[in-house]
């Protein structure tokens, strides 16, 4: 047998003596009990101080013979344990070993050039993200927020004070003698009021995200761009962004108009009841379907803007990043959303309550909806929702792109290209291996 250190067994040749598995010569024979050997002799193997019997036990998985002597402890290798510890080694615990690899501190933390670490992101991550890219390049996200806020607004103000006005009415949702024709002329002009107004409020988020996705892209980077370097960048991709809404809302319109078409032939033929409630039921499951449809498409500005693809390839895109992600990007964006309204609402409530107080009516009035707002209404509310909408724009906007890359993180490992776009070691190698 060889002498491995600590496995040596007393008393066997060394690796230079006789070859294993052979016998000394008979005159050299003695045996192991001989009284007249010193056990303390040069050419004893055995150590002068030994353990108290039944101490040792023969380590795992090997044979130990009677009399051998155990192992001694490994040393502690390099980077493990802490300090040293009266019982042994690593720190507390029995006596022997310790707590081995009590000292290693797991991986290490993924590179963060910018907002956001490179890697899969959490939903705390993506909200400081685009929070973050707010607090850093104020200037550009404010100014690029505020002048589509302020193009949306004097749009908003002037046909709501120069032709919705005139044509929204809710006395004949008030009045008991009402007739139908009338109920129904009433609701058309509300529906129509909010139509106009969430359509032109959706054209400036689509417009504030295309602009602010430049800005979010570099701020992950930890670049800074301004506002006419956006405007530089996005403009080549806004009439196919243009296109990709109005896809949108034929989609949505489509939808809704095949929901409502069995209840309003229904109340055609004179079952108008019967028709009403399958009007209602058709609604609702045309907003449910297009939920589904606007979530699978809601990363489609993103990819159109980043990866300078046309309308179709952006949605497909979309479809994929979010297949098997569809519920975590409904509620990441959901909660993205409850948060900036609750933000926006602190601002804008105490300015259409001042309007209000301004108008000819009072806040008697504008509580109960008699009449129609005057232009000082109009205005005050108005620069109450331009400075709502600076705060909103960012968070909705940031949050759509950071969810956009992170999803790319999690399949399609972009963090190696990102990681390797701004420069950092270790990243310029790497190949790019989708992720599942």
């Amino acid at each position: 047998m060889n002498d491995t250190p600590g496995w040596a067994s007393p008393g066997s040749a060394p690796s230079d003596g006789p070859q294993p598995g052979g016998h000394p010569p008979a005159d050299q024979a003695q045996p192991a009990d001989q009284p007249d050997q010193d056990p303390h002799g040069p050419a004893a193997k055995w150590s002068p101080v030994q353990p108290p019997p039944g101490q040792w036990s023969a380590p795992t998985g090997a044979q130990q013979q009677p009399g051998q002597t155990p192992p001694p402890p490994p040393p502690p290798g390099p980077g493990w344990g802490g300090p040293q510890h009266p019982g042994g080694y690593g720190g507390p615990g029995p006596a022997g070993y310790g707590a081995w690899g009590a000292g290693w501190g797991g991986p290490p933390p993924a590179a963060k050039p910018g907002v956001i670490p490179l890697r899969p992101l959490g939903v705390g991550e993506i909200l400081d993200g685009a929070v973050s890219t707010m607090r850093t390049h104020w200037r550009t996200v404010l100014g690029i927020s505020l002048t589509v806020a302020v193009v949306i607004e004097v749009v908003t103000v002037l046909l709501r004070g120069l032709v919705l006005n005139d044509r929204a009415s809710t006395d004949a949702l008030d009045d008991p003698s009402a007739t139908l024709s009338e109920i129904t002329r009433a609701m058309g002009d509300v529906m129509l009021d909010s139509a106009v107004v969430s359509l032109i409020q959706m054209i400036g988020m689509v417009i504030a995200t295309a602009l602010l996705t430049t800005v979010t892209s570099r701020a992950v980077l930890g670049r800074s761009v301004t506002a006419r370097e956006a405007w530089q960048d996005a403009r080549p991709q806004l009439p196919r962004l243009f296109g990709l809404i109005f896809l949108l809302l034929l989609i949505a319109v489509g939808l809704g108009a095949v929901g409502a078409l069995p209840g309003i032939l229904l109340a055609v033929s004179g079952q108008v009841e019967a028709g009403a409630g399958l009007i209602v039921l058709g609604g609702l499951g045309a907003g449910v379907v297009a939920l589904w449809l606007l979530i699978r498409f809601s990363l489609a500005s993103p990819a159109l803007m980043l990866e300078k693809q046309g309308i179709g390839k952006s949605m497909s895109r979309s479809v994929k990043l979010v297949r098997g992600s569809w519920w975590r990007v409904f509620g990441i964006q959901l909660l993205a959303m409850i948060i900036a309204n609750i933000v926006a609402a602190i601002i804008v409530v105490p300015f259409t309550l001042l309007g209000a107080a301004s108008s000819g009516d009072g806040i008697s009035g504008f509580v109960n909806s008699s009449g129609s707002p005057g232009w000082a209404f109009l205005i005050i509310s108005g620069i109450g929702a331009v400075i709502g909408s600076m705060i909103t724009f960012p968070i909705t906007a940031g949050v759509t792109v950071l969810l956009y890359i992170d999803q790319r993180i999690r399949r399609e490992a972009l963090d190696l290209e990102l990681g390797r776009a701004a420069g950092l070691p270790g990243y310029d190698t790497s190949p790019t291996t989708p992720r599942s």
